[in-house]
């Protein structure tokens, strides 16, 4: 079996370059993340949400974040020592808790999207290994970051992730760029392997480039492999799988789903979000769903004053199966999943498919 070249960030060797996506609120934590790390990849916990999953260790959804990230670390840590990831998004509130708890955990990567994270550098200690990782839906925003970093903190990023219109939950993109083919993953990984070419010349190192958003297939790995990207991020693929940490009720939601059902919505964090659409997204759509109240303040740029439903309750649910009240994020392809198996098998087929790829 042809075997993937292994993926590279600073010192850190991962045998296959398949990073999976970080997930939330709950879909991505110890479980899954261990289980994919196990079989070579890099496992991600998602931070998004671990206040509510986590309130039964505080009532203060801050507090609860923290001790809930550093539960779901040492859950991961006694079933692997290899190596381990924290998504954490810059709009949300409580972003620095999550980085430095990242951090001060020891946390192999960091990876940071849903806004630039132009401060992440400022969080490092001089004993620090965490290694940082931006993810940008264009060149124009990795060519930003680099520079700041640079000029700021003289650091540049370990890698980078470029995450394309296709992924799931909320998009860096406006509606009417989501289908445009200027922002095509293709053409959008293109542009950020040439932009960060600039800064590897320019300053005699490496940053690998991760491919996201519509990576399914082990021919989309090689697809992106010849635009010159090192690696992919992978989340739909890996949601219907048994150690998957949501419930079977969001596994079944992609099994059932036909390709018409994944469609786009406007988030209350002000982002277009694509989802498995059902009653409740309908509902959305006539104007019946309103809060009551804002319980957790998780994201800044929610505006609940206009917000039509709580984002954090919504995917709460949808951890919990109670899709009465919730949606499922999910990526363009969600649809093709059949059957739940183990990352082992998932990662099995993976790895044929990118054999038998042309």
């Amino acid at each position: 079996m042809i075997k993937m070249k292994p993926l590279k960030i600073g010192n850190l060797c991962i045998p296959i370059p398949i990073i999976q996506g970080g997930m939330g609120v709950g879909v991505s934590l110890s479980g899954l993340a261990a289980a994919v790390t196990i079989q070579g990849g890099v496992g991600v916990i998602s931070s998004a949400g671990l206040g509510v999953l986590y309130r039964n260790l505080s009532k203060d959804y801050l507090e609860a974040s923290i001790l809930g990230l550093k539960a779901e670390l040492q859950k991961f840590r006694e079933k692997t020592k290899g190596v381990i990831g924290v998504n954490v998004m810059v709009a949300m509130s409580n972003f620095a808790d999550m980085v430095k708890t990242s951090i001060s955990e020891k946390v192999d990567i960091i990876f940071c999207g849903a806004g630039l994270p132009l401060n992440l550098p400022s969080f490092l200690k001089s004993d620090s290994v965490s290694k940082l990782v931006p993810i940008v839906s264009s060149g124009r925003a990795a060519k930003i970051i680099c520079e700041k970093w640079k000029q700021n903190y003289d650091y540049l990023p370990n890698a980078i992730v470029v995450e394309g219109p296709k992924a799931g939950g909320h998009l860096g993109f406006k509606p009417n760029q989501i289908n445009d083919e200027h922002y095509a993953l293709e053409v959008l990984v293109s542009d950020v392997v040439n932009t960060v070419k600039t800064f590897e010349i320019a300053y005699k190192t490496t940053i690998p480039v991760i491919a996201a958003g519509g990576i399914y297939t082990g021919q989309d790995i090689a697809n992106m492999q010849k635009l010159g990207a090192a690696g992919v991020q992978m989340g739909t693929r890996f949601v219907t799988t048994t150690e998957c940490d949501a419930s079977i009720e969001f596994k079944r939601a992609y099994i059932n789903a036909k390709k018409q059902d994944v469609e786009i919505i406007q988030s209350p964090v002000g982002m277009p979000g694509r989802v498995i659409g059902n009653e409740f997204v309908n509902k959305l759509k006539l104007g019946l769903k309103h809060p009551i109240k804002c319980p957790y303040k998780c994201i800044n740029t929610c505006d609940i004053s206009t917000a039509p439903y709580c984002i954090i309750n919504a995917l709460f649910n949808a951890f919990k199966g109670k899709f009465n009240n919730a949606f499922a994020f999910a990526g363009t392809n969600a649809y093709l999943a059949q059957k739940i198996i183990s990352v082992k098998q998932t990662f099995d087929d993976i790895l044929r498919e990118y054999k038998n790829a042309k």
